[in-house]
This record gives structure tokens, sequence and C-alpha cells, in this order.
């Protein structure tokens, strides 16, 4: 599952290296149990859910503030192309949630294995 969220300074570039980024990482075990294969290897499926509160902002007071996550004029399209890029590397179709819906979303998380990747921070 890949919960994505789309910041206001977000661009097609930005998807461009997180889509390569999420299909090229190894992550998956391979016969020895370590984590060696990508989700290209492990043949895997990906779920991707939009999650604006990612880019929350807890530095002042006890309210998150979203003020950094993109308007739908812009997060709708750069979403839509993640998903589709993301597809289209696989060979595959990519699940996705419903855009800004409030969802009932579980996670089994394996491991816990959790990984953040933000493409303004790209070390």
């Amino acid at each position: 599952m890949i919960l994505v969220g789309i910041e206001e300074t977000d661009s097609r570039e930005d998807i461009d290296w997180l889509c390569k980024k999420i299909v090229n990482l190894r992550i998956f075990d391979d016969e020895n149990g370590v984590m060696n294969k990508s989700i290209l290897e492990d043949e895997g499926n990906i779920l991707v859910i939009s999650q604006f509160t990612l880019h929350a902002s807890t530095k002042k007071g006890n309210r998150p503030s979203y003020i950094k996550a993109a308007k739908p004029e812009i997060s709708i399209p750069l979403y839509e192309q993640f998903c589709n890029d993301l597809s289209c590397a696989l060979g595959k179709e990519v699940k996705t949630g419903e855009f800004g819906a409030d969802m009932k979303v579980e996670l089994l998380n394996d491991g816990p294995v959790t990984i953040c990747i933000d493409t303004k921070n790209k070390e």
C-alpha cells in the first residue's frame, strides 16, 4: 500500500522521480529472506491511497495544519499521473482509493516495515 500526499510545490518531475524510486526500491524478501527484490521482481500488486494529512504540520499549537497540502486542482492531476505511471511501469493495473473520499482503509503491516519517501529530500 502506498499512501501518497501531494504538496503544493510538487511537480511532474517529482512524480517521475517518485514512481521510478518506488518500482525499483528493493523492499521485498528474496529466497534468503533478505530485502533484495523490487515490486517489479516480486510481481506484487499496489494499492495507492491519496493522503493529504501526510503534509500535516504540528509545529504550532495542537491542531495540525495542512497548508502545505496541494489544492485539488493541483493534486488530482498529479495523483492520477502518479497512478498511471506506476501502472505503466508495472505493466498492470494499480488499484486506487477514491481521491478525497472519507474511506475506511485497513493495512496489515508485515515486519512492520514503513518507508517514507519525500521528493523534497532525495538523500
